[in-house]
Formats: structure tokens, C-alpha cells, sequence
């Protein structure tokens, strides 16, 4: 994260936390609209739009108070959504058992591309079955790892 998003991910996190939520991520970025602070937050069982507009209520005044921003930005406040590439330890535990697809930065046996059922993960690697074979990546070797959503 930046020092923007850092610096309001300690800000909101405790106040997240007191709603049963959890804060994934900070985004700090220009949009087409100008800047953006987005507040990616989650719990189990999803989040709902009462839960985002609860906390963007409980974190509104205390970030004006913080100030960690000297321009003007919008802020929101959002779920992961269901397609949310995998990078927090929630996102591989939430995913356990389902399909998954990932990239990676370079070919392994001249492909990039694989998919499969994550099995099994740690903080450093992760293993995915495709078809009875068991193939494990390094994190830090993926480019995207991301759900694949079957409708």
C-alpha cells in the first residue's frame, strides 16, 4: 500500500473490526471521476450493502479529522466482490475447493495459464488439482490468481 492507504487502512480497521469487518485492502487511485480512496472490507458469510454504507458512515468523520489526503476524493466503501483475485489469506480460504485460474509471470512446461481446484495453501504456496494431478505454484511466481465463476 501507499502511505495514503496505509495510513487510513489504521484508521479504519479497528472501527471495521467493531462491526464484525473485516478491512482487506485501502485502494488510494485516480479514476476517470478524479481520486479515490476505496475501502475493500469483508466478514463471513459476504457483506451487504447496509455493511458498506455502516462503515462508510462510522469512517467518514474520522477521516476528515485524520486528513491524510490534501485534495479532494471520493470514498467508498466496498466488498471484495465475487471475482476478486486471491491475494489475503481470507481470499485462498474462501476459495478452498473451488475453482481457481492463475497466471503466471513465466511459463512453467510452456504454459502461463492453469486452472483447478485449489486444495491446499500457506502463506508461501498454494495447490491446485486438475484432474487427479497436483500441481503446487509459489505465490510470489503468480502473476493472477483469481476465482473462475461458473453460473
Amino acid at each position: 500500500m501507499g502511505k495514503v492507504a496505509d495510513e487510513v487502512f489504521a484508521l479504519v480497521a479497528p472501527i471495521a473490526e467493531s462491526f464484525g469487518l473485516e478491512v482487506v485492502e485501502v485502494l488510494y487511485e485516480k479514476k476517470y471521476d478524479g481520486m479515490n480512496l476505496t475501502v475493500v472490507i469483508d466478514k463471513d458469510g459476504g457483506v451487504t450493502i447496509d455493511d458498506c454504507e455502516r462503515l462508510h458512515r462510522a469512517i467518514d468523520a474520522p477521516l476528515d479529522e485524520l486528513d491524510p489526503i490534501d485534495t479532494s476524493y471520493t470514498l467508498n466503501v466496498s466488498s471484495p466482490g465475487i471475482d476478486r483475485p486471491l491475494k489475503t489469506e481470507r481470499d485462498y480460504r474462501r476459495n478452498l475447493n473451488k475453482k481457481i485460474a492463475v497466471r503466471l509471470y513465466t511459463p512453467l512446461n510452456g504454459k502461463k495459464l492453469f486452472d483447478g481446484v485449489l486444495t491446499s495453501y500457506d502463506e508461501n504456496v498454494f495447490t491446485i488439482d486438475m484432474g487427479g494431478k497436483q500441481l503446487t505454484f509459489n505465490k510470489k511466481d503468480t502473476a493472477k490468481v483469481e476465482p473462475i465463476i461458473e453460473f
